[in-house]
């Protein structure tokens, strides 16, 4: 017979038998049923308010009691609530939901978590880094001949930091250790041999870090990474490299501005980034952390117009009637005008209408997937010299050298 269809008799009489015995086990015995199909009649029993409260169904509770003149009562027992709820370690609540009865009183609540992800993840790197510099950004001496008329931009191209390639497959080793070594000393190499301006100008065109955050993919396509190392040392060896370069910048300028845009592999690990920077350098009057969030930089330097963006989103084209919306007055006030871009990861260059548009090479090798592709190009960092009133008066540029690419 189905469970469903068992009589008020026979599950009253499973529960009598249950009341007789001092076990459970006794009365499975007496009842000749199996142990299952005796706890269902009595679960049924308890269902259906016959099971009272003499003794109280083990799994269950009492819900509510009723009573009818003369003597007999009703007892109605539901399941007995579980353990008190606690939150997993490593997780956090994410959201609450709510059951509530035609009167909006709350019956029963939801709680939904998640595992601690990035941001967590984000925080721990962030002070993991400052706490190597106590928290206070150190005061260079400024130096002492400088050019008040020119300034000299420093476009870092796709680094990719926490990228891996295996050589074996790809031709060529890269990762973290590697990354960060290369960019140090390639950028040591060209602050050095450039022009002292007084203005010196750190722009991040865009995946300096290879992924956003601990899931290894980028963020709109999921395309999945070749990383090396977790997140939160990723994250914080890019902070250090980052310091790095501003206080290799800053023995060579007088005043050092710094902006990095986000791409298509880091848009929230450039944010992380950039707000670690700006705290940093908060009280340093000498340094410049551009915290401007948009995917396009714009910066106005007499006569000269520069302009950059990572290159994901538009081609090049669109990049030059983009600076003369966005920039309309400066655009007629000034005679040279360049925008920038990465992603392509090789150089390019050409004019569209008074518009220098132009990419770089990267110093990061290639990740199986570019390899696969056949994409190729060389490594570079350059250095691009502009003056007020002549505009481009010269540029450096720092090939990536055999011992470098060697230690790969």
């Amino acid at each position: 017979m189905s469970a469903n269809l068992l009589s008020d008799e026979i599950l009253s009489a499973a529960v009598e038998l249950r009341r007789q015995h001092d076990s459970e086990l006794a009365a499975v015995r007496a009842s000749g049923l199996s142990r299952n199909a005796f706890r269902n009649r009595l679960k049924r029993a308890a269902e259906r308010g016959l099971a009272g409260f003499d003794p109280v169904i083990p799994g269950f509770a009492i819900k509510s009691i009723a009573s009818k003149e003369p003597g007999g009562a009703w007892v109605k027992q539901t399941r007995e609530p579980g353990e008190v709820f606690k939150i997993p370690a490593g997780h956090e609540v994410k959201g609450i939901s709510a059951f509530v009865d035609p009167e909006n009183r709350v019956v029963g609540k939801w709680v939904k978590t998640s595992a601690v992800g990035k941001t967590e993840s984000v925080l721990d790197a962030v002070k993991a880094a400052f706490a190597e510099y106590q928290g206070v950004a150190p005061l260079i001496p400024a130096p002492v001949a400088a050019d008040d008329d020119v300034l000299t931009l420093y476009p870092l191209p796709d680094l990719h930091i926490g990228m891996h390639s295996w050589g074996r497959e790809t031709g060529e080793s890269y990762d973290l250790k590697i990354a960060v070594a290369r960019a140090r000393e390639m950028a040591g190499e060209l602050i050095a041999q450039s022009r002292p301006s007084r203005t010196g100008l750190i722009l991040g065109l865009g995946d300096f870090f290879h992924m956003n955050d601990q899931k290894n993919m980028t963020p709109r396509s999921g395309h999945i990474l070749d990383v090396d190392g977790r997140w939160p040392k990723v994250l914080r060896a890019g902070i250090r490299l980052a310091m790095d370069m501003i206080e290799m910048a800053a023995q060579k300028h007088e005043r050092v501005v710094v902006r990095f845009l986000p791409g298509n592999h880091d848009p929230d690990a450039t944010a992380a980034l950039t707000a670690a920077l700006s705290l940093f350098y908060e009280q340093n009057e000498r340094i410049t952390i551009d915290e401007d969030p948009s995917l396009v930089f714009y910066h106005r330097w007499g006569s000269v117009l520069l302009g950059a963006t990572h290159g994901h989103t538009m081609k090049p084209d669109r990049m030059a009637m983009m600076m003369a919306t966005d920039r309309a007055e400066d655009w007629g006030a000034t005679k040279h005008k360049h925008m920038f871009f990465g992603h392509i990861h090789h150089e390019t260059a050409c004019e569209i209408g008074p518009v220098r548009v132009e990419s770089f090479n990267t110093i990061a090798a290639k990740d199986a997937h570019a390899h696969g592709g056949g994409y190729r190009s060389g490594h570079a960092l350059n250095a691009l010299t502009f003056h007020r009133e002549r505009g481009e008066i010269g540029r450096h540029r720092v090939n990536l050298s055999t011992d470098l690419a060697a230690a790969a």
